[in-house]
């Protein structure tokens, strides 16, 4: 099977509701904290570790929804959805390698935080390195992760880990 290397917001959002990889697979969320615009570059071959490497862009501008309430008269987007966006991002990988459940973020090994995001940014690169996925009983991807403000890095994530569970009620 020849599995398509980029995506586009409609497709992002398609996945959110299951109609790329199957109703099965793990979906990213939709509307405000869907918190990626495009997928430029995903395949399992490339990255740091020959594993697998994604990058993605969200494109930023002074209405999105967080700059109007964190903070007032000091809009910044909250670090919090950045990392979320990487998480995402792992979750994404795995539904594209065709894993089956629901993907739930498991933890991060060590965040840094050394700049921030503005209104007056362009765009926000994520770009993530898979170190490893697991497709048994267990199912679970693994990266590390930088993300760029308008080309300059200012955050970085390890061990990113999402896990897809066909039973998420015990959680």
């Amino acid at each position: 099977m020849n599995k398509a290397n980029s995506f586009n917001k409609e497709e992002l959002i398609a996945c959110g509701y299951g109609d790329i990889f199957g109703k099965n697979s793990p979906r990213l969320p939709i509307d405000n904290m869907l918190m990626i615009d495009r997928v430029t570059t995903i395949n399992d071959h490339g990255g740091e570790f020959g594993k697998g490497e994604i990058v993605a862009e969200l494109d930023i501008n002074p209405d999105l929804w967080f700059f109007g309430c964190h903070f007032v008269d000091d809009p910044v987007m909250p670090g919090c959805l950045g990392l979320d966006a990487m998480w995402q991002l792992v979750g994404f990988f795995l539904a594209w390698e065709g894993a089956e459940g629901k993907g739930r973020a498991l933890g991060v090994g060590e965040v840094k935080f050394t700049g921030q995001v503005l209104p007056g940014a362009k765009k926000v690169t994520y770009r993530l390195n898979i170190k490893r996925t697991i497709h048994r009983k267990l199912v679970m991807g693994i990266a590390d992760a930088i993300l760029e403000v308008d080309g300059r890095q200012i955050y970085s994530a390890t061990d990113l880990k999402v896990g897809v569970f066909t039973d998420t009620s015990t959680f």
